[in-house]
């Protein structure tokens, strides 16, 4: 490789570390994913000219056609579908890695240039790969709702997870000491299966925390296919993706209490005792309208809005910044609060309300809106559950005891919108629902959201 590529590979690196720091907050994201573009753009023109033979027709028909399904994406997916079309990513991330390994080391067995590195760096390529593959899928009709979203415990289904686990390893040692096309499509094999029985038994409540890891291996994947190819730029990129991943990954783990090992081969209600919800709700349930609800927000001072997973199936966001509009023109603080795993993908609030173009200093982090609840007047929550849980807080036998959430009961009223009384990700009842503070709204997100500013209009 010419010194001139090197020194654009380089440039590549550089706006690649500099858009994943400004992607860190949402005033600068959009510069940094506009940086992030122009480093790849640098690094595909860099690979195209110092590549000695590539043809071009092939190379258009590709673009085209990729360009084709971005652009059909980009249009008819929804926000609340983002989730889903980042699981499909990632899983196209490692089955490109696949891909490139499997057919960079069938050429070398042919040609009988392989190595003892290559090998090594093609098992580890394949094994991810197949498993972000296949395990993104999963991910994908889970969030979807193909397939059913809850968790498995079986314990022997750990044991086969761990023992497929062990096999990969060592069909990866083969491949190595034995290089050969027979250990290749044995690994992929086995590497698709495990990818399904990984991510299968693990329940909609831990899929930030699997979109998250399954980044991190596609990640990973693109590094190790960076060494099979010899390429530099590939390697820092696939190293970087890798990292945030799993960095983001231990942020969703700790702001769920939990550990890897056990959302990987546990469930949220692995542990613990599960109260009825007749026991919760029976003759405490206040439910309200929104004419009532609307004559409390005129004379609150302060409002904190807490949206979850619920807002984002009724595509609620427009309807809340109205709300949240009507309330500041009365002279109230609005405030959104936001748990870093509500929804179902890391960021999964911020993306929405962002579309709804609410300013961002208006989105406060769990840790920084907590201490304000005891002086807010209302807080409203819409479609959020576990996250406003009191009993992760109080009660030490609940399945989600010590998970941080949001202390909106602590507010003086507490305005829950949706559609029942169902329990949320984790399965159990939420006491917050029948406490002395709490009016419930029942009815569809956007609806009732709707019906709040036009009464709010007319008190």
């Amino acid at each position: 490789m010419s010194d001139l590529a090197q020194l654009g590979y380089l440039v590549s690196a550089v706006l690649f570390i500099f858009g994943l720091k400004a992607l860190s907050r949402p005033r600068t994201a959009v510069r940094g994913n506009l940086m992030g573009s122009l480093g790849m753009l640098v690094a595909v023109i860099v690979t195209l000219t110092d590549r000695g033979i590539v043809d071009y027709g092939i190379l258009a028909i590709g673009l085209l056609v990729g360009a084709g399904i971005g652009l059909t994406l980009a249009v008819r997916v929804q926000m609340t579908g983002m989730p889903q079309l980042v699981a499909l990513f990632n899983g196209f991330g490692g089955a490109a890695s696949v891909l490139v390994g499997a057919a960079t080391f069938v050429t070398a067995i042919d040609a009988d240039e392989f190595a003892t590195d290559t090998s090594a760096a093609t098992a580890a390529a394949l094994s991810v790969g197949a498993v972000t593959f296949t395990g993104s899928l999963v991910a994908f009709a889970k969030l979807q709702e193909l397939v059913p979203g809850g968790a498995m415990t079986e314990s022997a289904l750990r044991w086969f997870n761990i023992g497929i686990s062990v096999v990969i390893v060592g069909l990866g040692v083969g491949l190595v000491l034995d290089p050969g096309n027979l250990w290749l499509w044995a690994i992929i094999a086995v590497a698709l299966i495990a990818g399904i029985t990984l991510v299968a038994p693990i329940g909609g409540a831990d899929m930030p925390v699997v979109i998250a890891l399954l980044n991190s291996f596609s990640g990973l994947a693109a590094s190790t296919t960076g060494f099979i190819l010899d390429n530099s730029l590939l390697i820092v990129a696939g190293s970087l993706v890798g990292a945030s991943g799993l960095l983001l990954t231990r942020i969703m783990c700790r702001a769920m209490n939990r550990t890897l090992v056990n959302v990987l081969f546990g469930s949220i209600d692995a542990g613990g005792v599960t109260v009825g919800a007749d026991e919760v709700y029976e003759g405490k349930i206040t439910s309200s309208s929104a004419e009532e609800v609307a004559m409390i927000l005129e004379t609150a001072q302060r409002v904190a809005i807490i949206p979850g997973y619920g807002m984002a199936v009724a595509q609620a966001q427009h309807a809340v910044r109205d709300l949240s509009r009507s309330l500041e023109d009365r002279g109230a603080e609005v405030v959104f609060a936001i748990h870093p795993v509500a929804g179902r993908m890391p960021g999964h609030m911020n993306v929405l309300l962002a579309e709804a173009e609410i300013p961002y200093d208006q989105l406060l982090e769990m840790d920084t809106v907590n201490p304000t609840f005891d002086r807010t007047d209302v807080a409203i929550i819409i479609g959020a559950n576990d996250v406003v849980n009191p009993d992760a807080r109080e009660n030490p036998d609940s399945p989600i005891a010590g998970m941080p959430i949001l202390d909106a009961d602590r507010a003086g009223t507490v305005v829950v919108i949706k559609r029942s009384l169902s329990p949320g990700f984790a399965g159990i009842p939420n006491p917050l629902f029948a406490a002395d503070n709490t009016l419930m709204l029942f009815g569809d997100g956007r609806d009732a959201v709707e019906q709040i500013t036009r009464a709010l209009a007319t008190v």
